[in-house]
């Protein structure tokens, strides 16, 4: 099989999908305050990285970034599930969030909340389950097509 020049895709593939992160960054950060949080920003990611994976190719990005994005799912999960579990510790509904201001060094006065912690699992869940998806339906059609 040929490949094709590509070239323009990959050089606007790197462009894109740097714009493609830093967008779910802001997404993920706001989402306690504004619109977004962790599962519109985990869709973001999961965006940019399919966008490399057809760019480059599977192989390619398997060398790039060796991840299993099945193994991501649990620990998502959990970090969601104990965020929840956190409250009860204190007496408090299940899934009960608090916040208080910080002076960190660089930022200055800045908000930490607990809905941060919730909104990390349930990311890193729609990442892992997003990309598991869609990269065993690539897998499946690639056996399919005999390549």
């Amino acid at each position: 099989m040929t490949r094709t020049n590509d070239i323009i895709l990959r050089t606007t593939t790197t462009l894109i999908a740097f714009i493609l992160l830093g967008f779910s960054a802001y997404l993920f950060f706001a989402g306690h305050n504004a619109p977004g949080g962790g599962f519109i920003g985990g869709l973001m990611t999961s965006a940019a990285i399919v966008l490399m994976y057809m760019a480059y190719g599977i192989k390619s990005m398997e060398k790039i970034l060796p991840i299993n994005f099945r193994h991501i799912i649990p620990v998502g999960l959990l970090i969601a599930a104990l965020t929840g579990i956190g409250g009860l510790l204190f007496d408090q509904p299940f899934l009960t969030q608090t916040f208080a201001y910080f002076q960190l060094p660089v930022l200055g006065k800045t908000e930490l909340a607990t809905a941060l912690l919730f909104d990390l699992g349930v990311y890193l869940a729609v990442v892992g389950v997003t990309m598991t998806i869609i990269l065993t339906i690539a897998n499946d059609r690639g056996e399919e097509e005999g390549v």
